[in-house]
Parts: structure tokens; C-alpha cells; sequence
């Protein structure tokens, strides 16, 4: 925790200590734009798909809203009569081998917790692999899929991309706008400008689609079951558990609903014990959908997660279905 809180007031609030890491962060800019010129002058090949390829990243290290923009594209790409699959790093991962493909039921230590998530949600083929190329592959052999959708994939250039879709956080923006490690940033925000569509988590600026967060039901950790609504929780106190990109975003939206929360933030990709969810008191627990599919064989009968969605407004579908059409007539 000490390590995160470091971070985020190194990278958000114009620390000094983000001056001395300048040279670095030089440094770090140029490696990239040496990889960068390696792949888009041929030294280093891009792999190409059979099937077009969409990928959904961002410019800053942490959590921007990604996994649910994927969610949110595999199930509509579904209503269009697209075969989707999707394909993830799987950080956090420990499996020995790769690629894995990922079910509901899959541990989400062996391959990641936010895969776990989208193949729960979506119901959509999900493999995971350092290697996107492999993990797409062995997807559209098995399980026939006419498109991939890579998370996480902006800075993963040696899988050849059709669309790239940035997403930005509303609130954090680029922090103070410096490259690893002086800031949060893994490119230059100029990138964005390269991208076919930027999404923000939150109220959009000039040229962005605004993506809003929809809170659903509160399901049981424990049985998977839904039986309340952060209505419920109106006035009560509870334990607010977070082990995401960003915590104080989902702490500020169960206070949105009036509830008294005791925080408990954690790092992202945070491996629970169940020391960390079990409190001396009989308050609910309520935690994200992230940190839940690592809880639900530790959890108490007394442990909820909130389900997300998100929705994009028709001008982003419009936007998506020209990008679409332009792949499809080649």
C-alpha cells in the first residue's frame, strides 16, 4: 500500500522527485520510439491475422476502464453477428504454460483476474499469452472466430491491428504528463492522436466518446447470486474493499449512494487472503467485480460485489460501425 500511495502522489501531484527521474523518463522514451520504428520499418515483423483485430489500450500504467470497454464490445460486436474472441496478457498470471484459455470457473491466479471477468461476462472465447498472436490463433482454430479483440493491447506491436481504441480516465487524465518512471505515462499523449477512436472513462473533452459507468446489482461472492442494489445499502455502514487501478473511484461511487463506507484500498491485481476481507465486526463487505473472482472461496456469506456496465452513446456505434465496414470491404 505505501508503495501505491508513493505512486500515485509521485505521478499525480507534481512530486519533486519527478523532476530527478527526468533523465530516465528520457530514456524511456527513446527505447520506445527505437521499438516503435523497429516494427514500422519491417526490422521486427508484424504478425498479421486472418481475421481483423481490434485493440483497446491506453497511454497510462494503471486503470482506465479498459475490461468493461471490452465487455461492452464483445457483446455488441455479438449482436452485430460477429464470433468474437478475445485475448489478454493474463498479468498476474502464474500458469507454467501459454497460452491458456480462459473460462468462468478458471483460477484467475494462473491467469489473471481481469480475463476471468470478461470470459464471465461476455461468455465469449478467452486464451491469454505474452504472445497475443499465439493466444488469437489457437482461439480462431478452436472455437472459429471472425474477429479478436486484444486487451490491453496499445503498446503490443507485434500483433497487426485493424482499429485501436484508446481509453482515457476523466479525472486522472496523464497525471503530470511525464513518461515512466517520472510519471504514469507509457507514451507520449501525442499517440493519441493516432489512434481511430478515443473513449473517456467519464466526462469527454474534444474529439473523445464519453463511456459511463451504470452500477447493477450486488451479487454474493460466495454464490454468485444477485439480492441487492446499492439502494439497499442507503445510510448503513459498510466495508468498501478495493483492489483496482484507481479505488478511490469505486469508494466515491458507493458514497454517491449515501453509504457509510470504511475503506480498504489495495494494489491492482492484489492477491487476497482471507485475513485481508474478513473484519472483527458483522458489516457487509461490499468490493468490485475485479476483486471478487479472487475471493470466492474466502469470502463470508456476508461479502457482496457490484457489478458494472458501461454505456456509449450512438454516435460512438456509429463511429465503431464505419471502422467496421472499412475492414469488411477491405
Amino acid at each position: 500500500m505505501r508503495t501505491k500511495t508513493f505512486l500515485q502522489t509521485l505521478w499525480y501531484d507534481n512530486h519533486p522527485l519527478s523532476y530527478l527521474l527526468l533523465p530516465l523518463a528520457w530514456l524511456y522514451q527513446i527505447a520506445m520510439a527505437v521499438r516503435r520504428l523497429a516494427y514500422t520499418s519491417g526490422i521486427i515483423p508484424i504478425r498479421r491475422l486472418p481475421v481483423p483485430v481490434i485493440v483497446v489500450g491506453n497511454i497510462t500504467v494503471g486503470g482506465t476502464g479498459k475490461t468493461p470497454l471490452v465487455i461492452w464490445l464483445a457483446n455488441y460486436l455479438k449482436e452485430k453477428g460477429y464470433l468474437p474472441g478475445i485475448v489478454s496478457r493474463g498479468y498476474g498470471g502464474k500458469a507454467k504454460f501459454w497460452p491458456q484459455q480462459v473460462r468462468p470457473d478458471s483460477d484467475p491466479v494462473m491467469v489473471g483476474d481481469e480475463p476471468v471477468i470478461i470470459s464471465v461476462r461476455t461468455g465469449c472465447p478467452v486464451a491469454v499469452s505474452p504472445d497475443r498472436f499465439d493466444a488469437a490463433e489457437g482461439l480462431i482454430k478452436s472455437h472459429h472466430c471472425n474477429l479478436i479483440i486484444s486487451d490491453d493491447g496499445l503498446q503490443h506491436l507485434a500483433l497487426y491491428r485493424d482499429i485501436e481504441i484508446a481509453v482515457v480516465d476523466s479525472l486522472l487524465r496523464y497525471g503530470n504528463e511525464k513518461c515512466l518512471p517520472a510519471g504514469p505515462l507509457r507514451e507520449s499523449p501525442a499517440r493519441l492522436g493516432t489512434v481511430d477512436i478515443v473513449v473517456s472513462n467519464g466526462k469527454a473533452g474534444h474529439g473523445e466518446f464519453m463511456m459511463e459507468y451504470v452500477p447493477g446489482m450486488l451479487f454474493n461472492v460466495s454464490s454468485g447470486k444477485a439480492e441487492f442494489t446499492l439502494e439497499d445499502f442507503r445510510n448503513r455502514k459498510v466495508h468498501a474493499v478495493a483492489g483496482i487501478g484507481y479505488p478511490p473511484r469505486f469508494f466515491r461511487l458507493l458514497r454517491k449512494y449515501g453509504i457509510n463506507i470504511i475503506e480498504h484500498a489495495f494494489p491492482d491485481h492484489y492477491l487476497y487472503k482471507e485475513d485481508d476481507i474478513r473484519f472483527s465486526d458483522d458489516l457487509p463487505v461490499i468490493m468490485t467485480e475485479k476483486d471478487a473472482v479472487k475471493c470466492r472461496y474466502i469470502a463470508s456469506n456476508n461479502c457482496w460485489y457490484l457489478a458494472i456496465d458501461v454505456i456509449l452513446d450512438k454516435i460512438f456505434e456509429h463511429r465503431l460501425a464505419g471502422l467496421m465496414k472499412d475492414i469488411t470491404h477491405g
